[in-house]
């Protein structure tokens, strides 16, 4: 637990409250320690209360703490589950456990409620990477050149963007473009495994998120050796191509996870955010996770008390300007009817 936001007080734990989070612990009492659940408690307690009176609701990405994806959160999973998500629901007002980007998509696609990000400083290094005025250029530099950007930028550049793409869509996204040249932006990493399966010449920008980055080929065969072999490696696209080519699955969060839960290996190593793996294992007990802890430091500011706040105060909002909002938000529409239209598919495949 990080220390309490400005002016509130701890919460206290009582009969009533261990009563009534009994159940909630069962789910997570694999992965936080029951002395820990009397000083977390109240918290959940208080939050699922007060998500009722305000008509609120909590999507978190699968990068939080096991103490908020199982416990307060509505909606868990990866950029694309939760943009999806944020588009289906009735409340009022919606709670973005991620980074700030996250909750200005929510925005983009629910411009007339609430949204609100616990920390306005959970940024991104992705999407710090590349602004506006940089897209711009590149279109000067590529006239005709469509720019696929990743849901992981600020709203001023999915504006200056054609479509958007996640890591668990982006080769459909890219496969969906007439153009045989595409700009993909701004991890560097990701375009080079989309690279890697399709036929189209793809551009990108030299961003790169700072914690897959850290990863290292060396590091994990110097894992699979510890374990002589006996360990499933399971990573995610924005690893350096020297880690993807040393895995044995490369995926989205969401796609890492559906590996874990289908295919149950004996033992498993997750190379991406170090919580995934937590949140994981709560749910798939009988399988083994080895952590290589590369935590975000921004999905960390997103903390319990955090969250009460925002839910007492409905604050901090996050808003986007109009006109940028406008241009943004069918940059994320025509992801999702790329995403619609595959399904559509799919569902008409297996009725046929």
């Amino acid at each position: 637990m990080t220390k309490q936001p400005q002016n509130q007080q701890p919460l206290k734990y009582t009969v009533q409250i261990e009563a009534e989070t009994a159940s909630i612990y069962e789910k997570v009492k694999t992965v936080i320690p029951q002395f820990e659940w009397p000083a977390i408690a109240p918290y959940v307690a208080e939050i699922n209360r007060l998500k009722k009176e305000k008509n609120a609701v909590i999507l978190a990405h699968n990068y939080m703490t096991p103490d908020i994806f199982h416990t307060v959160a509505d909606y868990v999973g990866d950029s694309l589950g939760l943009a999806r998500k944020a588009t289906e629901t009735d409340a009022e007002v919606i709670i973005q456990c991620g980074v700030h980007f996250m909750a200005e998509t929510a925005k983009l696609l629910n411009p007339n409620k609430t949204v609100i990000v616990p920390d306005m400083d959970a940024g991104c290094s992705l999407a710090e990477s590349i602004t506006a005025a940089d897209v711009r250029m590149l279109r000067q530099a590529h006239p005709g050149v469509p720019i696929v950007t990743y849901v992981n930028t600020s709203a001023e550049v999915k504006a200056e963007c054609d479509i958007c793409c996640t890591s668990g869509n982006a080769v459909e996204i890219i496969e969906s473009l007439e153009s045989d040249t595409v700009l993909c932006i701004p991890d560097q990493f990701l375009a080079s495994w989309i690279a890697k399966q399709t036929k189209k010449k793809i551009l990108t920008w030299q961003g790169r998120c700072e914690v897959h980055e850290r990863f290292t080929g060396k590091e994990i065969k110097a894992y699979r050796k510890r374990f002589n072999g006996d360990i499933t490696i399971i990573a995610h696209p924005e690893c350096p191509p020297d880690v993807i080519e040393a895995a044995d699955f490369v995926g989205s969060t969401s796609g890492m996870i559906n590996y874990a839960k289908e295919k149950r290996p004996k033992r498993v190593l997750m190379v991406t955010e170090c919580s995934m793996s937590d949140n994981v294992a709560a749910e798939v007990q009988d399988v083994e996770f080895i952590r290589p802890c590369n935590l975000c430091p921004h999905m960390k500011r997103i903390t319990l008390p955090k969250i009460l706040e925002s839910l007492r105060t409905l604050g901090p909002e996050v808003t986007v300007e109009p006109e940028v909002a406008a241009r943004a938000r069918k940059a994320v529409e025509a992801m999702l009817a790329v995403d619609e239209e595959k399904a559509r598919k799919l569902a008409n495949k297996r009725v046929a």
